[in-house]
């Protein structure tokens, strides 16, 4: 997509092409993804673990985006979005880009699987086996796979059987044996998903090499045992992905929960979105099954096994080889609570920002448990959004609830994928005796907040927490996130209301120094960015530092181009879709964008606006997307302690200089790998180094890359 001639000839852009389209910006990013799996720099594990990123990636973008564009030309739908694409148009160009992306994942799929062979790792062809392995594996088919196998068949009386979303299955062709029949017999088959994907084959004790063979193989290679009196004639893998958006009526519902339980069901007989068949599959099978899902133009042949996000795990569960592998970082408890390990008389003298994963998400856990224990606390709040599968955090506040504190917790069941979850955890809640809200009709409660109420001598004091990431252990060591505590006194006051807004009825309220969505982020960010224009005109300092997972909301966008004009230079740090077309003369020159995709996952909201001089920082939980300010309960929170703001303004200087994980994005759409002749610099290599940039210190001096 190259910017074209007329536009370079008129030096100017046109209200189409100013703007990037939001999912053709998505495989960008996750190409970015990619480059990681590509980069031999990185530890070969670590490769591994990306490639396996970039399919679970695509197999949501596909199940959501995909499927919603699907959707809309099946309705008939044809205008054009704000960054002038129809629905068809898009879709013929999302298949061109999916298509390509696809192919350079296999190959490198094969570059890392060569790569591992070398170091003794190896994935075995069944035909390749030895004959002590090949009896192993009989004897392990035998006992553990058949039993839990059974194959569907697909005939006049027995109808296509129901085919989950993203599960492998076998489809086979037969014929009935001593039969002159010309019509073949299908079957299908799961592969089941509870045993590994990759069985160990014996080795040698004093061997280092490690060999492996796919289930799916092992099963083609009996599949004879499961169909007596017929003859295999073709046995292929395939794969289908289903729409996995939920259609959910909060307002005719009269249970949310028991209304998004039934939706989740509806989820398994989504909408065929795509399906991935092996490469070379037998001609019969793909027209039995592009028959039975009505799909033409979304199918894939796949020339390797389907579904690499199985490395993910595969490469944590090989031992042996941690030097394939990146090396642990063991977070640091924040030295501010180790120092003094009760948390109200800290936060009584200062506010403590902690930085995830460097510094330990524990000092979250501890001050929930904490508060739990504290006779003098009364009330317990918080929001969660999605939350680990073993979260200490659910124990804590059930401990506090049976304690006979009031406890409240706004548990977000519409958490996509995290559905089920967050189910379970509300019903373990409030049968510990916790009041359970399920948020607001129409929107999703995407705050990261909690409260804590003590009673301290005559007087109720307020303690904060905000932060820009989940409360979830798990994610927490893969993520980089801020957390914010605090006890002042109007942030209190807000998160005090901001509850009431979500538990109860509340009117309008002018807010002390939160900014709040759907209520005044969007009027808010305007003029915090047309603020900066004015500086800039009046010749005042005037800049923004934004760093955000998305930015696709057209007003933001517009608002940012009319700073940019008026002089205001603006650098945006987004992870992953950006629509803002950067670098685009008399519009946009005075931007820059940037994307940094490394080792952890770059998730936490930071917002600096240079305000003349006077600068303010924000934390957020939202992006600048128009589902987080016009769909979600987000919150901005302004930075008080003028010490937290020079630690945030230097996490946000780390990004800036990164010049090695650093991509910048390009007026025409594509991304850009940074190329100065600066000292190699990574930024978080270099926010490892905690205790640096904390109390005040000189920045970490460049690390090398590699």
């Amino acid at each position: 997509m190259n910017v074209n001639a007329e536009e370079k000839k008129n030096n100017h852009t046109s209200p189409a092409t100013a703007y990037l389209n939001r999912d053709l910006s998505w495989i960008e990013f996750n190409r970015r993804v990619l480059a990681e799996a590509q980069d031999p720099e990185n530890p070969l594990m670590e490769r591994a673990k990306f490639l396996a990123i970039v399919s679970s990636n695509l197999d949501e973008f596909i199940s959501v985006r995909v499927a919603g564009i699907q959707d809309q030309i099946r309705a008939g739908y044809t205008k054009k979005d704000f960054t002038g694409y129809t629905p068809s148009g898009l879709y013929k160009r999302l298949i061109k880009r999916v298509t390509k992306i696809i192919a350079d994942q296999y190959r490198t799929f094969k570059d890392i699987s060569r790569s591992l062979h070398k170091e003794g790792i190896v994935f075995v062809d069944y035909k390749d086996l030895t004959h002590a392995q090949e009896q192993s594996i009989e004897q392990y088919y035998r006992d553990i796979i058949y039993p839990v196998l059974t194959p569907m068949a697909v005939d006049q009386s027995r109808p296509f059987p129901l085919v989950h979303s993203q599960f492998i299955y076998l489809a086979v062709v037969l014929t009935r044996k001593n039969s002159q029949e010309e019509e073949p017999y299908f079957a299908i088959l799961q592969i089941p998903s509870n045993l590994p994907r990759c069985i160990p084959l014996p080795h040698r004790s004093n061997s280092k090499k490690r060999q492996f063979v796919f289930i799916e193989d092992v099963i083609r290679q009996h599949i004879q045992t499961l169909f007596s009196g017929y003859d295999p004639v073709a046995v292929s893998e395939f794969r289908l992905t289903r729409n996995s958006d939920l259609t959910i009526d909060e307002e005719g519902a009269e249970d949310l929960l028991e209304e998004i339980e039934k939706e989740l069901r509806k989820r398994r007989r989504g909408v065929p979105a795509r399906l991935e068949v092996q490469k070379g599959i037998h001609p019969y099978a793909l027209e039995q099954l592009q028959a039975e899902f009505e799909l033409e133009d979304f199918v894939f042949e796949i020339e390797g096994p389907l579904d690499l996000s199985f490395l993910r795990g595969f490469a944590g569960s090989v031992k042996g080889f941690s030097y394939l592998h990146h090396a642990p970082i063991e977070p640091l408890y924040p030295a501010e609570f180790e120092e003094n390990e009760d948390f109200f008389e800290v936060l009584g003298e200062r506010d403590v920002l902690v930085y995830h994963p460097y510094e330990s998400f524990d000092a979250m856990t501890d001050f929930i448990i904490q508060a739990s224990e504290d006779e003098q606390v009364m009330a317990i709040k918080m929001t969660l959004y999605r939350v680990s599968g073993k979260s200490p955090l659910i124990t804590a506040l059930a401990n506090a609830a049976e304690s006979g504190k009031q406890v409240t917790v706004v548990v977000e069941l519409k958490a996509r994928f995290d559905e089920e979850r967050n189910i379970a955890w509300a019903r373990k809640l409030e049968q510990s005796g916790c009041h359970v809200v399920y948020g607001l009709v129409g929107l999703k409660t995407h705050a990261k907040v909690t409260l804590i109420v003590r009673q301290e001598g005559p007087e109720l004091r307020r303690y904060v927490h905000v932060g820009t990431g989940n409360y979830n252990d798990s994610t927490a060591k893969a993520y980089t996130d801020l957390s914010l505590f605090t006890a002042n006194h109007e942030i209190g006051l807000d998160a005090s209301e901001l509850f009431n807004q979500m538990t109860g009825y509340s009117a309008n309220y002018n807010w002390n120094s939160f900014i709040v969505a759907p209520t005044n982020m969007s009027l808010s960010l305007q003029k915090l960015i047309l603020r900066e224009a004015e500086h800039a005109a009046a010749g005042r300092p005037a800049r923004i530092i934004a760093k955000m997972n998305s930015l696709s909301n057209q007003e933001v966008i517009d608002n940012l181009y009319s700073a940019a004009q008026a002089g205001v230079s603006i650098d945006l740090i987004v992870r992953g879709v950006c629509c803002l077309r950067p670098g685009i003369e008399g519009l946009s020159e005075r931007i820059t964008v940037r994307s940094i995709v490394d080792r952890f996952l770059e998730h936490s909201r930071i917002y600096y606006f240079e305000n003349g001089g006077k600068p303010e920082v924000y934390l957020s939980s939202a992006d600048w997307m128009t589902r987080n300010l016009t769909r979600r309960i987000e919150l901005m929170c302004p930075v008080k302690d003028s010490n937290i703001r020079k630690q945030i303004v230097k996490i946000l200087d780390l990004s800036l200089m990164d010049n090695v994980k650093s991509s910048f994005l390009q007026p025409n759409g594509y991304y850009e790998r940074a190329d100065d002749k600066k000292a190699p610099f990574r930024s978080q290599f270099a926010a490892m180094n905690v205790t640096r940039w904390k109390g005040g210190r000189a920045l970490p001096s460049p690390t090398k890359h590699s």
